[in-house]
């Protein structure tokens, strides 16, 4: 599974939008600047996020984004499907069991993909936006992306990372 830096804007911004969810809409510039994102693609990932009925628009003076759904009835898995596509490391579920069953000599393989992608499907469709917010910021990391500085003492207003894909690595294998 494959987090893009795209579906790591759109959690980013939903979970802006969690924790200011009885404030009503928020401007797409004031999103952008409290997670230091980039305004333009901010607005077409936010677009596809109302399309696909998580977000609503409001418009006028007062005019923003804001959840459609309480945060408690948005999954993580719904979000990154819609951005990333399917979980699995190799297409869908059902492309994995169709290569178990028709490829013997490495369907032990993908029978271990299949198992990732259950057990990260598990976790994904079991935790909402409203639980991250609720297991709060790790010690230390309270400061908000927009408040960091960078070495030199500047605000931190450059993109952000240069990996186009958030990593994720096996925990307990001992070598990559």
């Amino acid at each position: 599974m494959k987090v893009s830096q795209k579906g790591l804007y759109a959690l980013q911004a939903l979970m802006m939008l969690t924790r200011r969810y009885n404030q009503g809409a928020i401007r797409i510039r004031d999103i952008a600047y409290e997670e230091n994102l980039p305004e333009k693609f901010l607005e077409l990932i936010l677009l596809e996020l109302k399309n696909a009925r998580i977000l609503e628009s409001v418009r006028g003076a007062k005019g923003g984004y804001r959840l459609r759904r309480a945060p408690s009835e948005i999954r993580l898995s719904e979000i990154i499907r819609l951005i990333d596509g399917p979980l699995a490391p190799f297409g869908d579920a059902d492309q994995l069991r169709i290569l178990i069953d028709r490829d013997a000599d490495h369907s032990a393989l993908y029978k271990v993909f299949l198992q990732v992608r259950d057990e990260a499907a598990r976790i994904l469709e079991n935790t909402t936006l409203a639980d991250l917010i609720n297991r709060g910021p790790v010690a230390g990391s309270q400061q908000k992306a927009s408040e960091r500085k960078t070495i030199s003492g500047k605000p931190n207003r450059k993109k952000k990372t240069d990996a186009k894909v958030l990593p994720m690595s096996a925990v307990g294998e001992g070598h990559d």
